[in-house]
């Protein structure tokens, strides 16, 4: 069967837009599930402890009943640059609630230019150096950034890898602060 230029064009055309849409569901899948409830129940997160760049101690045990974003990030990484003044915003907004994020930083090159990263964008959230001990916790980095939502039971709800944007995780962060840390029922806020 002899195909001609013009079939075996479109052709091509519409196996490369299948393929980017896939792409683009693929990535966008987990941001979608965060923000609309999907995911189930979910793994317990790790147990991780140790001090922000500002010499402030933290461990995950201690946020039990919050709703915590851990974020592995870069200076040099674009889309980390990116989400994070939609990070500082919802932790701004909903800190009060319960929320806490901590950024858990890749850089190599030490504390000073993370600092002076987080200084210039005013970015107020806990951040800590990725150390060993981080990596091994969360055994799923392998992308950056990456991000853990954790309920207020200690759980992992969602991990979205790449770009996490401001809606879809105050859409999520909504919805978890809502659940009680009891049983999963809404709680009554009045």
């Amino acid at each position: 069967m002899k195909y001609d230029r013009k079939r075996l064009r479109s052709i091509g055309t519409g196996l490369f837009w299948l393929l980017l849409v896939g792409v683009l569901v693929y990535r966008a899948a987990p941001q979608v599930q965060a923000a609309m409830g999907g995911g189930g129940e979910g793994a317990p997160a790790p147990l991780l402890s140790g001090r922000t760049i500002d010499g402030a101690p933290y461990d995950l045990r201690e946020y039990a009943g919050h709703v915590v974003l851990v974020n592995f990030w870069a200076t040099w990484c674009p889309p980390c640059r990116v989400e994070m003044p939609g990070f500082q915003r919802v932790y701004e907004d909903r800190r009060d609630d319960g929320f806490v994020v901590l950024g858990l930083s890749m850089d190599a090159t030490g504390v000073a230019p993370v600092r002076e990263f987080l200084d210039e964008r005013g970015i107020t959230f806990p951040v800590a150096m990725a150390g060993p001990e981080a990596r091994r916790a969360f055994e799923d980095v392998s992308a950056l950034p990456t991000s853990y939502l954790i309920d207020r039971q200690g759980r992992i709800r969602h991990v979205v890898k790449g770009f996490f944007a401001e809606p879809a995780l105050r859409a999520a962060v909504d919805r978890l602060l809502a659940e009680s840390s009891g049983d999963g029922d809404e709680v009554d806020d009045g």
